[in-house]
């Protein structure tokens, strides 16, 4: 077998991340975990349920399917011990093991800002975003994205349009698109040399759970993140949270304090995130 399916292989384990990442700090190579016997694991734990987990036959023949997918769809597979996985991304204390891609890898370690927001979204919101995208990606920025309805989309499409790099970190496949009506944003973004990117099977269907671990994906990526519109405890005030922990700047755009679209942003600047109302403010001029 090849040398990245033994990463697939530990990628799909039915362990935790903590697990899978407390195995690579032991071991350092997964093949040698996968070498293991099972006498060889009784030495190190007593949990037989573990031992199970980790000696799940069919796990072996599912990362065989994984790879024969990817080389069909000609789908790159970065494990974190590759040189083009993002060196950003390896600081966070949960980084994904694998990374499924489609377009430039050579994104993956271009400096980065990250901008996320609501679905549904205000004109203003729409403005702001593309706007920031825009000057951002002309300051050579790779602007990081979810390629969600709304703000996230804005983003990616103001970084288009500036003829830069753009990441979307997708909750669901990279051949999976979602939602339907970004198909177009989606070819557009590999067709302009930008880059998809997701920890998750190829052809993984969107889930709710995915999407908040998918944001520290996007905050793992990016020296900066920006909040442009987000209603209170939604997915973009995770993902400030998440760049917090991660020891990110986080910037806001304020707005309008009837909106429920500003609650997010207005409460993340009286919580001490960096209120934006120019590029310089995001480029700390």
């Amino acid at each position: 077998m090849e040398e990245i399916i033994y990463w697939i292989w530990l990628s799909i384990l039915s362990l935790s991340q903590e697990q899978k990442i407390k195995l690579i700090e032991i071991f350092k190579n997964p093949k040698v975990i996968y070498k293991l016997s099972e006498k060889e694991l009784n030495k190190l734990t007593n949990s037989k349920e573990l031992i199970k987990k980790i000696t799940d036959s069919n796990k072996k023949y599912e990362a065989n399917k994984i790879l024969n997918e990817a080389i069909k769809t000609n789908t790159k597979i970065i494990a974190f011990d590759n040189k083009l996985y993002s060196k950003e991304l390896k600081n966070i204390y949960d980084y994904p093991i694998i990374i499924y891609a489609k377009g430039n890898l050579k994104l993956l370690n271009k400096k980065s800002i990250a901008i996320v927001g609501c679905r549904n979204c205000s004109e203003y919101g729409k403005f702001i975003a593309q706007k920031f995208g825009y000057l951002l990606a002309r300051k050579d920025f790779c602007i990081v994205s979810g390629m969600a309805k709304g703000i996230d989309s804005y983003a990616h499409k103001g970084a288009l349009v500036a003829k830069g790099g753009t990441i979307a970190v997708l909750g669901s496949g990279v051949n999976y698109i979602y939602p339907e009506e970004n198909k177009k944003l989606y070819e557009e973004i590999l067709n302009k040399n930008g880059l998809i990117i997701s920890e998750y099977g190829i052809n993984t269907k969107p889930i709710p759970e995915n999407f908040p671990k998918r944001n520290r994906i996007i905050s793992g990526l990016s020296e900066k993140i920006v909040i442009v519109e987000a209603m209170k405890n939604s997915g973009s005030i995770i993902t400030a949270n998440l760049a917090g922990e991660q020891g990110k700047n986080v910037y806001a755009i304020p707005g309008n304090i009837t909106s429920d679209r500003s609650i997010g942003t207005n409460e993340l600047i009286k919580d001490g995130a960096i209120l934006v109302t120019s590029l310089e403010d995001i480029l700390d001029l």
